[in-house]
C-alpha cells in the first residue's frame, strides 16, 4: 500500500527520485568541496546558536536535556510567550534565508534548512488554533505534568538542586495559575473537553494535595506525592554525606512550607475552576463540536501523520487493515485449535487467567521482571538488526501511583543527553487485567528495544546534525518506528508462542482500529460509546483498555492515527528495498538508513531511502 506524503504541501512537490532537494537549481553554479563544507559548517553553527537561545528561554526543556541553568524555574505558559516564540521562529527562518546560500550546502545541511522551514509552517498552522489543546486532560494535563516533571526530571544531586526544587514548588502558584487562566479563556470561547474528562483530572489534582503537609501525620508515612519525592531525595543526599541530617530536615521543612503556601492553594484554585467548568461541559466527544472544529482536525491529521490524507481516507485505511489482520488472527486461532468465532476467541483471550498476572505487588513485580527479560534478550540480538547502537542505557519502571489511574497503558521517556538519566519504559500496572501477558513482548519491543529507545537515543547521539533535529520529533516517524519494531522481531524468530504472536497482531490491530475510531469520533461524530464498542468488537483488548484508549483519543485528536500510517510507510520502503536490491539487501543497513537523520517527516524518509537505493544500484 502506498501512502501519499507531503511536507506542508509545498516544500517537497519538486522532489526527484534521486533525492535532489526542492530548492536546488540543477543549472546553478558549481561550488568547490571546501566552499560547501565551509557554508554547511557555518549554517550548523548558526543552528546551534539558535537552539541554545531557544533552550535558554525554556527552563523546563533545559531540565529535560539535563541542563541545570534556571533549574528553579518553570517555562512561561502564557499565550504571549507562545506568540513571542513564534515571532522568533519566523525571524530565524528569515535570517537563515538572508544569510546562507542553500545551493552551497551539503545534503545534511540542506535537509536541516528544509526542516526548519517545515517546522515554521507547522507552527503557523497550529497557531491559528491557539488554546484548542485541552490544558487539563487525563493524558498529559498540567495537573499531573507538574508532579511528573518534578519527580522524574528534577534530579537532586547537590544542595543547590534541592534548593531549586523548593524554588519550583514556590513557583507552582504562578505556573499553574497561568494554566488555569488559559483554560478559562478557552472555555469562554467554547473550547473545553467533554464532561467525563473532568472526573479524571479532578481525581489527579486532588491526589497531588492529599497527604502531608496538606493532611496526615508528619512522620513520612502519609506524605503527599511531592513531599514523599522530596523527602526521598534529601535523604539520599544525607546518606551519601552531600548534606547533613540537619540540612535535610531544614530542606524538608521548607519544602512542606512551599507545598502549603504555593502548591496547595494553586491546586485548590484549579480544582474550583474545573468544578465550575464541568457544570458547563457537554457529553459531545469529538472536536467537530469546537469552533472551526473540522479545520482543526484536518490540521491535526496533517501534523500527526505528515501526509495529506483526508479523514475519510484514513478511516477506510483502518477498516481495510482491520480486515487483513482479522484474517491472520483467524489463522492463529486455527493453529491453537480454538473452536468458535473470532469474537469468541477475543472473549477467551480477555478472560483466561493464564494470560494475566495477579493484581498484587507480586504480580506486578513478575510483569516488570518478564518485561526486563524480554528486553535483555532482544539486546543480545540487536547486532542482527543494527550496525549502530546507542550509548544510553534504558530501564523498565511502573507508572507512579499518583498518575497510574489516568495515565496511558505504556510510554517511553528519553534519556538525558549527559547520561545522568537512562531512557525509561513505563508500564502502567494500575489494573493488571489491562496488561495481558500475551502482549508483553510486543509492548516491550515497542516502548523499549528495538523501538523508541533505539530511535530516540540514537537520534540524540548523532554527530554532524544540529541539535534541533536530535531532540525534535515527528509522531508518524517515531510511533511508526515503534509499531514497526513490534513486527521486525518476528523475522528473527520471536513470538514463537502462537499466543505471543497473537499478542503482536493484537497490538497491530489496536493501531489499525485507531484509524477507524479516531476519525469516527472527530470527523464522523461517533459517540464515546460507539467507539468503545468498535474496539470491543474488533480487538481482543479488555474493556478497561478499550475505554481508556477511547478517552485518550478524544483528548488527543489525530495523534493515534500516526502509528499505523508511519509503520506502513516504513514497511513499504523496506519491501521496496528488498525487491530492488535482492540478495544485496541487508536489514541492518536499511535500519541504519532509516535512523541516520533522526526523526523526519515521511516524505523525507522516502526520499532518503530512494536516494540510498539509487546509490546502491550505481
Amino acid at each position: 500500500m502506498v501512502l501519499r506524503t507531503t511536507l506542508a504541501l509545498v516544500l517537497f512537490n519538486a522532489l526527484a527520485a534521486c533525492g535532489t532537494p526542492a530548492h536546488r537549481d540543477p543549472g546553478g553554479p558549481a561550488y568547490s568541496t571546501e566552499a560547501v563544507a565551509a557554508e554547511s559548517q557555518r549554517l550548523n553553527a548558526w543552528f546551534e546558536r539558535k537552539f541554545d537561545e531557544d533552550v535558554a528561554r525554556n527552563p523546563m526543556r533545559q531540565t529535560f536535556l539535563g541542563i541545570k541553568d534556571r533549574y528553579g524555574e518553570w517555562t512561561d505558559p502564557s499565550p504571549a510567550f507562545e506568540q513571542a516564540e513564534l515571532e522568533i521562529q519566523r525571524a530565524n527562518v528569515a535570517e537563515m534565508k538572508a544569510e546562507f546560500d542553500f545551493d552551497k550546502l551539503d545534503n545534511q545541511a540542506q535537509l536541516s534548512w528544509r526542516l526548519a522551514e517545515y517546522q515554521l509552517e507547522r507552527a503557523e498552522a497550529a497557531a491559528a488554533f491557539e488554546g484548542y489543546e485541552y490544558t487539563f486532560n487525563q493524558m498529559h494535563g498540567v495537573q499531573s505534568a507538574i508532579p511528573a516533571f518534578l519527580i522524574n526530571q528534577h534530579k537532586v544531586a547537590t544542595l543547590s538542586d534541592a534548593e531549586a526544587y523548593i524554588s519550583r514548588l514556590q513557583g507552582v502558584s504562578a505556573y499553574l495559575g497561568q494554566h488555569v487562566a488559559n483554560a478559562r479563556d478557552s472555555a469562554a470561547r467554547g473550547i473545553q473537553p467533554p464532561s467525563f474528562v473532568y472526573d479524571y483530572v479532578l481525581s489527579d489534582a486532588r491526589g497531588v494535595i492529599t497527604g502531608y503537609p496538606f493532611s496526615g501525620a508528619g512522620d513520612g508515612a502519609d506524605d503527599s506525592p511531592l513531599m514523599d519525592d522530596f523527602r526521598a531525595k534529601t535523604a539520599a543526599l544525607a546518606a551519601n554525606t552531600t548534606i547533613t541530617e540537619e540540612q535535610a530536615a531544614d530542606l524538608n521543612a521548607r519544602a512542606a512550607e512551599a507545598l502549603l503556601t504555593s502548591v496547595g492553594p494553586a491546586y485548590e484554585a484549579a480544582i474550583a475552576e474545573l468544578v465550575t467548568q464541568q457544570l458547563k461541559a457537554t457529553a459531545d466527544d469529538g472536536i467537530w463540536k469546537l469552533p472551526d472544529g473540522e479545520a482543526y482536525y484536518n490540521m491535526r491529521l496533517a501534523q500527526m501523520t505528515t501526509t495529506d490524507m483526508t479523514a475519510d481516507e484514513i478511516h477506510q485505511l483502518g477498516l481495510d487493515e482491520v480486515a487483513r489482520i482479522h484474517a491472520e488472527m483467524k489463522a492463529i486461532m486455527a493453529q491453537v485449535g480454538f473452536e468458535g468465532s473470532l469474537q469468541d476467541f477475543f472473549a477467551f483471550m480477555r478472560t483466561d487467567p493464564r494470560f494475566y498476572k495477579p493484581n498484587t505487588p507480586e504480580g506486578k513485580a513478575e510483569y516488570l521482571a518478564e518485561a526486563e527479560a524480554a528486553i535483555a534478550k532482544m539486546k543480545g540480538d540487536l547486532p542482527k538488526l543494527f550496525n549502530t547502537f546507542p550509548k544510553a542505557d534504558m530501564e523498565v519502571k511502573a507508572v507512579e501511583p499518583f498518575r497510574e489511574k489516568s495515565a496511558g497503558k505504556a510510554f517511553y521517556s528519553r534519556p538525558a543527553p549527559d547520561g545522568s538519566r537512562p531512557g525509561t519504559y513505563y508500564a502502567n500496572l494500575y489494573n493488571m487485567a489491562d496488561m495481558p501477558t500475551y502482549q508483553l513482548e510486543a509492548l516491550a519491543f515497542h516502548e523499549g528495544i528495538p523501538g523508541h529507545h533505539m530511535q530516540i537515543a540514537i537520534a540524540q547521539e548523532l554527530e554532524g546534525i544540529p541539535s534541533f533535529r536530535k531532540y525534535g520529533g515527528y509522531t508518524a516517524f517515531s510511533e511508526g518506528w515503534g509499531l514497526y519494531s513490534e513486527l521486525a522481531p518476528k523475522e528473527m524468530g520471536y513470538y514463537a508462542d502462537p499466543y505471543s504472536d497473537f499478542g503482536r497482531l493484537a497490538m497491530e490491530i489496536w493501531r489499525a482500529a485507531r484509524l477507524v475510531v479516531d476519525t469516527g469520533i472527530h470527523s464522523k461524530k461517533w459517540t464515546r460509546e460507539e467507539a468503545v464498542k468498535y474496539l470491543m468488537d474488533n480487538t481482543p483488548n479488555p474493556p478497561g483498555d478499550c475505554q481508556k484508549a477511547i478517552d485518550r483519543y478524544i483528548v488527543m485528536p489525530g495523534q493515534a492515527t500516526a502509528y499505523k500510517i508511519g509503520m506502513l510507510k516504513i514497511v513499504e520502503l523496506r519491501e521496496r528495498a528488498r525487491t530492488e536490491l535482492g540478495d544485496a539487501f541487508d536489514i541492518r543497513e536499511f535500519h541504519d538508513i532509516v535512523l541516520k537523520d533522526g526523526a523526519v517527516p515521511l516524505a523525507v524518509l522516502e526520499e532518503t531511502v530512494d536516494a540510498w537505493l539509487a546509490s546502491k544500484k550505481t
